[in-house]
């Protein structure tokens, strides 16, 4: 028999090895945000996004950077028409391709919705979807514009070394509704950015479960009950950025899908990919994976149509942010285990996290009551009268849109049920 002798080097890894083993089977292996490309400080949001693609893909900024005015002047088809058909093959990495998705997703949006919901069209032109189409493959998203895009990856600071305040932020792209759509996408920023501690939270909660300690679920909870709460003071600022009328006239047609749309009921062709036209959601606050993470934290069940809807919302996520959500809804339960516990310090905290969240249910129905319900019917007493002038474009409100959600949903009565199911998960005593 031949003696192998080993370096000290080697026998000191060779003990490490046997002693994290060891451990590991001690130990459940715990939940971390790392493993989900999360960020303690941004959550979902992308931090610092890149705002500039390699040399090749010139024409797509160019026109990307220019949508408002190519829109507003009836240009953005024609130049999209001669725009070349580039490769994917220059775009490095993760974040290229994010910034690409972005650019691609708004100029589908306004090449799609140019006219108004009369004039829309039946073909994606091959130089737009064939690239749009193969980003999408590789970042596991849809060819459309989708929360990730439109808010998590659409920011940059004014200042660098300035404050993550709408004073000092931007958008990278933008669309017809000026000062409103640049309120519209930063406050919904800062929701996300308040969302951020809730979701380190969540992954406190699933591992005090573990380990168990009771101390510090209790902590995580209540973490989690401020970081909804300030949610729901950044959805407040609403108030202050986007009019109304602008909301409803002329930036929600340019959210909207080809998907339960009335005005798209054949869906959308995508020219050299596919024969068949494709029906995809618009983009949705149901695409927040922040929301859904919490609902499976507190294990808050929703009506059949509202979970099916929800869960159709998930494969328009990335897909780790898709995968921590599903992280969470396999890991142990922490209702369950407050009500097995019987302990009162965590009932009360565990409440407190979903009244928190029946709040801001109850905040966002008001936002759409008075940006949709209340903007359509200004809009129809203006009926006959020309429609809103955006820049120097004049649009008229979409009638397909009145009573639906950009994501496809009738709006109020799906906030309203998820609301109360919400609101059903309280534990009492």
């Amino acid at each position: 028999m031949q003696l192998v002798l080993l370096s000290q080097t080697e026998v000191e890894f060779s003990c490490l090895i046997m002693e994290i083993n060891h451990e590991n089977e001690e130990k459940p292996l715990l939940f971390t945000l790392r493993r989900f490309h999360l960020s303690e400080d941004y959550g979902f949001l992308l931090p610092d996004p890149l705002t500039a693609l390699p040399a090749p893909y010139g024409p797509w900024m160019e026109i990307a950077n220019n949508l408002p005015h190519l829109i507003e002047s009836h240009q953005l088809r024609s130049q999209v028409y001669k725009m070349p058909q580039l490769s994917c093959q220059h775009l490095k990495g993760h974040r290229d391709l994010q910034l690409a998705h972005l650019a691609l997703s708004f100029i589908t949006m306004g090449f799609v919705w140019q006219e108004g919901e009369k004039g829309t069209v039946k073909l994606l032109p091959q130089n737009l979807a064939v690239p749009f189409w193969e980003i999408s493959q590789m970042l596991g998203l849809p060819p459309i514009l989708v929360h990730a895009d439109f808010v998590l990856a659409n920011w940059k600071k004014k200042n660098l070394t300035g404050p993550l305040k709408i004073e000092n932020l931007d958008t990278i792209f933008s669309l017809p509704g000026g000062d409103s759509l640049r309120g519209f996408i930063l406050v919904t920023f800062l929701v996300e950015k308040a969302a951020a501690p809730g979701v380190k939270a969540v992954v406190q909660a699933v591992n005090a479960i573990l380990q168990p300690d009771k101390e510090a679920l209790h902590e995580a909870l209540q973490e989690l009950a401020k970081a909804i709460k300030e949610m729901t003071d950044a959805l407040k600022q609403m108030h202050d950025h986007v009019d109304p009328a602008i909301f409803y006239a002329v930036i929600r047609i340019f959210l909207s899908g080809w998907k339960d749309n009335p005005a798209m009921p054949g869906g959308l062709i995508y020219e050299g990919i596919s024969d068949e036209p494709m029906s995809y959601s618009g983009g949705s606050a149901a695409q927040s994976t922040a929301l859904q993470a919490f609902d499976e934290l507190l294990a808050i069940h929703h009506s059949k149509e509202s979970t099916a809807f929800l869960h159709r919302m998930r494969y328009y996520m990335p897909p780790h942010h898709r995968a921590f959500i599903e992280e969470i809804q396999s890991a142990s339960s922490v209702k369950q285990h407050i009500l097995s516990s019987r302990n009162e310090k965590l009932r009360v905290a565990y409440n407190q996290c979903v009244s928190a969240l029946v709040d801001l249910r109850t905040y966002h129905i008001a936002i759409v009551a008075k940006y949709i319900t209340i903007a359509a019917a200004n809009a129809k007493a203006r009926k006959g009268k020309p429609g809103y002038q955006a820049g120097i474009l004049q649009i008229n409100p979409p009638s397909s849109l009145e009573e639906k959600g950009t994501g496809g949903s009738d709006i109020l009565s799906f906030l309203k049920s998820v609301r109360d199911t919400t609101r059903d998960a309280i534990i009492h005593v």
